[in-house]
């Protein structure tokens, strides 16, 4: 599915000469958390209902509180994770879609966008959710790519999760019959294995030795 596609215009976005109180109704009749202003299908920003209502002046016009405005914005070829970025950056349910000649063509509901996300192969797909650290100077995804790849598994997709200390997180999606062989052969190339999984052989190996120690160091 095209996620342009999922462009709105239920909502009619508002003039610089509406006023509050056209600003106040709109989000009392949408669960909106900000509404844009264009004039001329050019969007000026906008509005974030925590500050509308700070305003006391009903009859006001918006273009008095311009300097409320919010700039964000996506563009109409923007992908679904840039636009999951802009969503989370502005702390909005909403966000403006220009096209190529800046002009407003509609706005991305929250919503259709995280079921958009929810329904791709990388989440739905079965399969098994591996996070792996390094530091940031030692690992490439093109050795992470080869390690799964040389275990018959494939790789659904990664990304960076975590960056702290020179060290970084990588979480994977991999298909695989066999998850614990991946994780033996990612230990050897020094990587540490973040997330748990049952029956790792690894670490029961690990607990056995300490027991085993334990016992020696009772006799």
């Amino acid at each position: 599915m095209n996620i342009t596609d999922y462009i709105l215009n239920e909502i009619k976005p508002l003039k610089l000469k509406s006023s509050v109180a056209d600003a106040i109704e709109l989000f009392d009749n949408y669960p909106i958390t900000h509404f844009p202003v264009i004039e001329n299908d050019k969007l000026f920003g906008s509005f974030a209902e925590d500050d509308i209502h700070t305003t006391n002046k009903n009859d006001h016009e918006l273009v008095e509180h311009a300097h409320l405005l919010n700039s964000f914005f996506a563009d109409e070829k923007a992908t679904v994770l840039e636009l999951l970025k802009i969503f989370a950056d502005n702390d909005t349910n909403i966000i403006p879609v220009l096209n190529k000649n800046k002009d407003y063509i509609g706005y991305y509901d929250l919503r259709d966008v995280l079921d958009v996300f929810s329904t791709s192969p990388f989440m739905i797909e079965e399969s098994e959710t591996l996070i792996v650290e390094k530091l940031e100077n030692d690992y490439s995804m093109s050795e992470i790519s080869q390690i799964i790849e040389s275990n018959s598994a494939k790789l659904l997709g990664c990304y960076i999760s975590e960056k702290k200390n020179d060290f970084v997180q990588i979480t994977l999606k991999i298909v695989s019959s066999d998850i614990h062989e991946i994780m033996h052969t990612f230990r050897r190339y020094e990587y540490k294995i973040i997330s748990m999984h049952d029956n790792d052989i690894y670490l029961e190996d690990l607990k056995n030795r300490s027991e085993y120690l334990q016992k020696y160091l009772e006799m």
